[in-house]
């Protein structure tokens, strides 16, 4: 049925598309690693990352947001990975499965050891250290982001600080 219609407005439709496809390829390429690295904080494994990322990017390509200013492009982004991680962790296969242990490729062995001590840590732990560290958001914007007032996001942040050097210093990092 989509063939009909591309050949009755080939004009109308392959600039549609392209310029749509070309839009959305530019947007995968620029926040990709954006968007992995908080599924990945989210979840703490590749695979249910790469989920994330391919749901995260699926829904703006069949869905683009109108974004006046590319922070407003980014934070709908970011959003929108936590709102997808959010719905994995409630859904029923992650609720009645366990984790799978993997390694990841880190090229220091202390990237590796951060990397083991941060998965130690509570989700929401890890979530607020990722965009606040990592994706340099300020407390404000993370607080917008994951629905939670400034202070909360302020006493996570601490908390998630000394939960990390308790963590190091039991590993004898720290």
């Amino acid at each position: 049925m989509m063939e009909q219609i591309k050949k009755k407005k080939p004009d109308i439709l392959a600039g549609k598309e392209k310029q749509r496809g070309e839009d959305a390829e530019w947007v995968v390429r620029t926040y990709a690693d954006m968007v992995y690295r908080l599924a990945f904080a989210r979840t703490g494994n590749r695979s249910d990352a790469d989920d994330i990322f391919q749901e995260v990017f699926l829904r703006y390509v069949k869905s683009p947001p109108v974004c006046e200013t590319e922070e407003h492009r980014r934070a709908w982004l970011l959003r929108v990975t936590v709102n997808c991680a959010g719905k994995f962790h409630r859904s029923f296969w992650q609720r009645f499965t366990g984790p799978m242990e993997e390694e990841g490729t880190w090229t220091q062995q202390e990237d590796r050891d951060l990397s083991t001590q941060l998965k130690k840590l509570p989700e929401k732990y890890r979530m607020v250290l990722h965009l606040f560290y990592y994706e340099e958001l300020p407390v404000e914007k993370i607080a917008a982001l994951t629905g939670a007032k400034q202070s909360t996001v302020r006493t996570q942040l601490t908390r998630a600080r000394r939960a990390l050097k308790r963590i190091m210093e039991e590993d004898g990092d720290a």
